[in-house]
């Protein structure tokens, strides 16, 4: 129930920054927001440890805020997956990905202290 409720609030998260920031656009229905949350949650859980074991000292020197361009990485790289898989959620390039990134972080953080575990 817990991986359930993630995907959701991944979805009203995505769902956020396309409605939010300019050059996030999505095209589908709600079944293919759930997809795509899946695919960022999944590219979050595999790929973003990685990332962030690599760029350590980059993120000790930004005092974090490296973290900015991590997620942002992963919104873009969601967007590539998604087009491959037809589900119409399309980054165009990397300021808005920033921008949707702090978006969905935010609205992440909001949505997680709302819903419960």
């Amino acid at each position: 129930m817990k991986f359930l409720l993630r995907i959701g609030v991944n979805a009203v998260a995505l769902f956020a920054a396309t409605k939010l920031i300019n050059g996030i656009q999505f095209t589908g229905t709600w079944w293919q927001l759930l997809c795509v949350a899946l695919a960022f949650g999944i590219l979050n859980a595999v790929v973003r440890p990685f990332l962030k074991v690599l760029s350590l000292p980059v993120m000790i020197l930004t005092l974090g805020l490296f973290t900015f361009v991590i997620n942002a990485l992963m919104l873009y790289l969601t967007s590539a997956i998604s087009g491959k898989m037809g589900l119409g959620f399309h980054v165009d390039g990397f300021v808005p990905a920033l921008l949707g990134a702090i978006v969905v972080s935010l609205v992440s953080v909001v949505l997680n202290r709302v819903v419960p575990d």
